[in-house]
């Protein structure tokens, strides 16, 4: 059977990535842009789910955005947008498609957290806290849905060679970094999609509720 994924934030990396690879194992991908699907708009992501009229069997939550700003001196109406998007679209999108991939028998939902979910930096405070609620969610639902063949999941990439990563960091910074990891280099967006793409696949029938640190080993430090 051809199934169908959908895949938020596909823009540019990870979740370019993943376009390139859910086309390649020969899923139909369904990769709205803001236009099609506001994601700090409940209203807009309600009408674009009720104007889908094939099964959605995978959900990927990997649209995000990360403005910094240290506390005392955080933006909050770049935070509430924030959580608008990091939290509340994953969870509103998993509202409406989980309960259909229950009727069906058959759903593999994988949302993109962070490391930064596990452990802190300055200036990550909101956002932080958006992934860590997250990983919360991951549980949640992983935990009502298993009895009916939907697997949830959470990865929490490290540091990943994309536009937002050069954004926050400086190339000295991303230097810096790069010598203090394990592996001594970033992730490349596809390297993150195969492990997206094995939870979200047939391959993966037993693992779920977790959150997987694909960080080149920055946690364990």
């Amino acid at each position: 059977m051809n199934k169908t994924v959908l895949i938020t934030g596909t823009s540019r990396g990870i979740g370019k990535a993943c376009v390139r690879k859910f086309i390649e194992q020969g899923y139909e991908v369904l990769a709205p842009s803001h236009s099609d699907m506001d994601l700090s708009s409940e209203e807009s992501i309600i009408k674009y789910i009720h104007g889908i009229i094939k099964p959605v069997h995978v959900l990927i939550n990997n649209a995000g955005v990360n403005p910094l700003g240290n506390i005392g001196s955080i933006n909050f109406e770049d935070g509430r947008k924030l959580m608008e998007v990091n939290f509340w679209a994953p969870v509103i999108l998993t509202n409406l498609l989980a309960p259909k991939m229950k009727e069906q028998g058959y759903g593999r939902i994988v949302n993109i957290s962070s490391i930064w979910s596990g452990v802190a930096k300055p200036g990550r405070s909101i956002y932080a806290s958006s992934k860590s609620a997250i990983n919360a969610f991951t549980r949640t639902a992983a935990l009502e849905f298993a009895p009916y063949n939907v697997l949830v999941n959470a990865v929490a990439p490290g540091y990943v060679n994309t536009e937002l990563t050069k954004i926050n960091n400086t190339p000295e910074q991303i230097e810096i970094i790069k010598n203090n990891l394990p592996v001594h280099r970033l992730a490349e967006p596809e390297e993150i999609a195969e492990l997206i793409y094995f939870l979200a696949s047939d391959k993966n029938t037993f693992v779920t509720g977790q959150t997987i640190f694909a960080d080149g080993g920055y946690s364990i430090l």
